[in-house]
């Protein structure tokens, strides 16, 4: 395929506001696609040139592609950029000076992602320079609507509005034209989430070719998700006997360990790797790993040297860093404690029941000072759970997580394999809500220096694939927490509104901004709201109106910013479901 016409599509997507339609145009790019640049061309659409686990970032701002413009079109210095400022799109700019060069080659999707994939992989002394060359090379050699896009990539301004769930649902109306396919699609994509590899599989093999995807080490595998319940008698009554695991307040972390290399990897829930900032963790692993291949999940947490206890997450958190990493290792020390094993030696176990992977745990993690395994309880009686985690809080500890004994490991989902106990639901919220901000409305008085002054929240609704509100926040935010958000926002402005948010036109905020933007919402209660989205039912209307409110939404009380959760992706958000669940505990506690 040529790259020509994959950015007709491109084009074609950035216009379209339904994601139904989004969907049935997808599929019919990946029906046009051959084999050989299906995968490439599906990392494309995500703005990249690797899967999304891998680090392979580009390196380059705006300015350095504004510099391989001038270059590519013979500008004067500073001539991009100049029109970069009337414009505000560095696609737009390309695709505008593209326009008067006339170009005679024909590229295809392969030679655009080659170019683009050597360009990221460029590093060392003058790399900047040599980057600015490869890219003005590229941009003189392809048409005006092809820069656009070729422009856009290493800034990361693709901004196409669809998430990986839309790509899954897109192959499989390519295969059978509806979503009957997408369960088992998205099966494979949580063992082993690489969107290109798994649709070169469907373009090759058909789906039944994805019965053969298994974890591999070095390949992250989608973390699991637990559900919740609000007494220790609920949880019996729906999994009966069942492990305890003390609920622990650090950073999750997947980590995979090949011995005959001597290699680590270390990825957040995200799928970022972050092995480099945690080499005390590494040689740990290390250490206390005397097999070949492991994939294990634990929770690393910062400790006290002199009385080994757990430190805050508040002091954790210090560890997460770019600069500096070996002195803070030194000061604030973590320790893993590992809770699941998920592939041994070439053999996935993700398949396996809890109790045979937590028994797998405990006779390979050698003794040491950095690993240790999860304290596990076994609980047959509500009553015995309460007692356990009541233990927890007075501890310091979040709460507890109960798991099924038999449970398998469900990659990438919400299950009640595992359900969170935290402390009790009531009329007063004291769970946090996991939110994605959609948009913002400019501010008034102080906050004008800001431009910003509230902005709208919203949560996953997994059934329908977008993103419905829960509420608007304008207080509780500090002065760098507002300028914070200001100018994350103002990088992922949107011109329209994204097609997965379904938000009232009561709400419609000045600025929309791209799903990326994950915060920590605390908030006193759960409601219900006639114009929040999150769970509304319309209906038409017999009055004037268009529609009626037929069964209302779900609205957060007092809502307020714990804190901005760089480790969440949109799709990680909290789910309607669970809201639906939490309102409902509430009506339990209130009866």
């Amino acid at each position: 395929m040529l790259f020509k016409e994959l950015s007709q599509y491109l084009e074609k997507l950035e216009n379209i506001t339904s994601r139904n339609e989004i969907t049935t145009v997808l599929a019919e790019l990946l029906d046009k696609s051959d084999v050989q640049s299906v995968d490439k061309m599906v990392y494309l659409l995500q703005g990249r040139v690797a899967p999304i686990y891998v680090p392979l970032e580009f390196g380059m701002a705006d300015k350095m592609v504004l510099r391989a413009i001038d270059s590519a079109y013979g500008l004067e210095n500073g001539e991009a950029a100049r029109k970069f400022k009337e414009l505000g799109d560095i696609g737009e700019v390309a695709s505008y000076f593209a326009s008067e060069k006339k170009i005679d080659k024909h590229f295809s999707v392969v030679q655009v992602f080659d170019a683009l994939h050597t360009i990221a992989t460029i590093s060392g002394v003058g790399s900047v320079d040599i980057k600015i060359e490869k890219l003005a090379t590229l941009l003189q050699s392809v048409d005006p609507l092809s820069a656009r896009f070729v422009s856009r990539i290493p800034v990361g301004s693709m901004r196409l509005g669809f998430s990986d769930m839309t790509v899954l649902d897109s192959l499989s109306w390519m295969v059978a034209q509806d979503k009957s396919l997408r369960k088992d699609i998205e099966r494979a994509f949580n063992a082993h989430p690489d969107l290109g590899y798994i649709a070169k599989i469907v373009k090759e093999k058909g789906v039944e070719g994805l019965e053969k995807v298994k974890p591999s080490v070095f390949s992250p595998i989608l973390m699991a998700r637990a559900e919740r319940l609000s007494s220790g008698d609920e949880i019996i009554e729906k999994i009966g006997e069942c492990a305890i695991e003390e609920k622990l307040d650090g950073f999750r972390l997947q980590g995979h360990y090949k011995k005959s290399t001597q290699e680590v990897k270390l990825f957040t829930r995200n799928l970022e790797e972050v092995t480099f900032m945690y080499p005390d963790v590494v040689e740990g692993i290390k250490k206390q790993f005397d097999i070949e291949e492991v994939i294990f999940e634990g929770e690393a947490i910062a400790y006290d040297t002199q009385s080994g206890e757990n430190l805050p997450f508040q002091i954790t958190t210090q560890r997460k860093r770019k600069h500096g990493i070996e002195e803070k290792a030194q000061e604030l020390p973590l320790k893993i404690i590992c809770f699941d094993m998920l592939f041994l030696n070439g053999k996935s176990l993700i398949d396996k029941t809890y109790t045979q992977r937590h028994d797998l745990l405990e006779k390979h993690i050698k003794k040491g000072k950095t690993v240790e395994v999860s304290t596990k309880y076994t609980a047959s009686t509500g009553e015995e759970i309460e007692r356990i985690f009541d233990d927890a809080i007075s501890r310091g500890l979040e709460g507890i997580v109960a798991k099924k004994l038999d449970g398998t490991y469900q990659a990438g989902a919400r299950g009640w394999n595992w359900i969170k106990f935290k402390r009790s639901y009531s009329a007063h919220l004291d769970d946090t809500i996991d939110c994605l901000i959609m948009g913002y409305y400019f501010g008034q008085g102080k906050r004008t220096a800001f431009g910003i002054g509230a902005f709208l929240i919203g949560i996953y609704d997994t059934e329908a694939d977008q993103y419905v509100t829960v509420a608007k926040i304008g207080t509780g935010l500090t002065d760098n927490e507002w300028k914070t958000l200001a100018i994350q926002g103002k990088k992922l402005e949107a011109d329209i509104k994204p097609p997965l948010y379904v938000v009232d036109k009561q709400l419609t905020p000045d600025v929309w901004i791209e799903p990326e933007i994950v915060v920590e919402i605390k908030a006193d209660e759960i409601t219900r709201s006639t114009i929040h989205t999150a769970g509304r039912v319309m209906k038409s209307s017999k009055s004037g109106s268009a529609f009626d409110v037929d069964v209302q939404g779900y609205a957060l009380r007092f809502p307020r910013l714990e804190k901005f959760r760089n480790d969440r992706k949109p799709e990680d958000v909290t789910t309607l479901s669970e809201i639906q669940k939490m309102f409902s505990m509430q009506g339990k506690q209130k009866e």
